[in-house]
């Protein structure tokens, strides 16, 4: 199981708001630059995003993108949401209906719980804690010298 560019090019474009968070408007050939993406990917993933309220833009000289709520508050959850829709590890999760043996299928009760278990840990992790981690990983290769 492979998760999709999208998800993480658009995980990647939140981080990059949510770094910037009180640095004003970011364009997004900025965020591509920055994040090593293409401009016009991330602008196929803005759209979703900001229909979601969870980027706001402006137009014109001085226009751009920011993060429409504090970085703690957004979950990695409700970005995957945006981007992809409901978490389902197969269709039968939500939808029983699409397979004929959803009722009596061994391995349904797994991947419900399997989609239950991803979907509670990434309601938990927000933008904050993916900041925090980032810069503690900077902070740890950052090279003392000393004479």
């Amino acid at each position: 199981m492979k998760l999709s560019t999208h998800i993480r090019y658009g995980t990647r474009l939140m981080f990059e708001l949510a770094l910037r968070k009180n640095s004003g408007l970011v364009l997004l050939k900025d965020i591509a630059r920055n994040q090593g993406l293409s401009e016009k990917y991330l602008s196929k993933l803005i759209i979703p995003l900001k229909s979601a309220g969870l980027v706001s833009s402006a137009r014109g000289f001085k226009g751009g993108y920011e993060i429409s709520k504090d970085p703690s508050k957004v979950t990695i959850k409700e970005i995957l949401e945006a981007l992809e829709g409901k978490i389902s590890i197969a269709e039968c999760v939500y939808n029983p209906q699409s397979c004929c043996r959803s009722s009596v299928c061994p391995t349904r009760d797994v991947w419900v719980n399997l989609t239950n278990v991803i979907t509670e840990f990434l309601g938990q992790v927000t933008l904050s804690d993916v900041i925090d981690n980032y810069k503690n990983k900077v902070e740890e290769n950052v090279i003392n010298y000393s004479i």
